[in-house]
């Protein structure tokens, strides 16, 4: 039996993509699993899908995290449904990438700030009453967007790098509850990179030598995996850290 196996993990973002990636790897585990999306058939096929290959419990709640209300409501209807939380994945994010600095308007720098650190705020902000009973885990989702300065990422990578200092804060005002705080910064095969993959082969291709590697994670496998170490006991003494899981390319000093 897993010790994963009946605590309830919640992950912002995880009825597709990554996020599907990383309740799969979960939810493999035993874990109850509370997702979030915007979708409300996009959580519906996931739940389904969830349920019929692992037999476990699925929550889902359709909310916009940079909606502080919708929020503080998820984190009510878990503990209503499942009576504890133990993990928190803060995964869901948009943004408008590909545009330049000068051409990004405020309106798109909100998307990111409001959808990314916001929603990472409010929603540790409403778990850590509940983690603390817990000593669960926390883990944010940054990128190398924001620690190599990415061209085009101007507000994603600054949303990012904002999730990582609010996790570092964290870590330190929470440690002495037994809740460790860790970020990942991924790089993995979702559904969308496949689609550009097949609309740009060339630009694939060359995006592909950069990483040592040569591949990019699986969302479940790499991803989701190196999520699942960081919840799980063995790794309960690492925190304020940041994981880069990127084939080797997020390497740093």
């Amino acid at each position: 039996m897993s010790e994963f196996t009946n605590k309830t993990v919640l992950i912002t973002g995880g009825a597709r993509g990554l996020g599907f990636g990383i309740a799969s790897a979960f939810a493999a585990e035993g874990a109850n699993l509370v997702l979030t999306d915007i979708i409300q058939d996009t959580l519906e096929t996931a739940q389904k899908n969830l349920i019929q290959k692992y037999n476990v419990k699925v929550f889902t709640a359709k909310a916009d995290g940079s909606d502080e209300t919708a929020v503080k409501t998820t984190i009510d209807k878990t503990i209503q449904e499942f009576g504890s939380l133990h993990v928190l994945v803060n995964n869901a994010q948009a943004s408008k990438s590909g545009l330049s600095f000068v051409d990004h308007s405020k309106e798109d720098f909100d998307l990111a700030i409001y959808s990314g650190l916001y929603a990472t705020f409010f929603y540790m902000k409403y778990a850590f009453p509940y983690l603390k009973e817990t000593k669960g885990a926390i883990i944010n989702m940054a990128s190398g967007a924001g620690m190599h300065g990415s061209p085009g990422q101007t507000s994603y990578a600054a949303a990012k790098e904002g999730i990582r200092a609010l996790s570092r804060v964290a870590a330190n005002e929470w440690g002495e509850y037994g809740i460790n705080v860790n970020v990942v910064c991924p790089l993995a095969m979702t559904e969308q990179l496949a689609k550009w993959k097949e609309e740009f082969p060339e630009a694939y291709n060359k995006n592909i030598k950069n990483i040592p590697m040569k591949r990019f994670g699986d969302p479940q496998e790499d991803i989701g995996r190196t999520c699942v170490f960081l919840a799980s006991s063995a790794a309960s003494y690492i925190s304020g850290e940041t994981i880069s899981v990127q084939g080797g390319s997020g390497l740093r000093p």
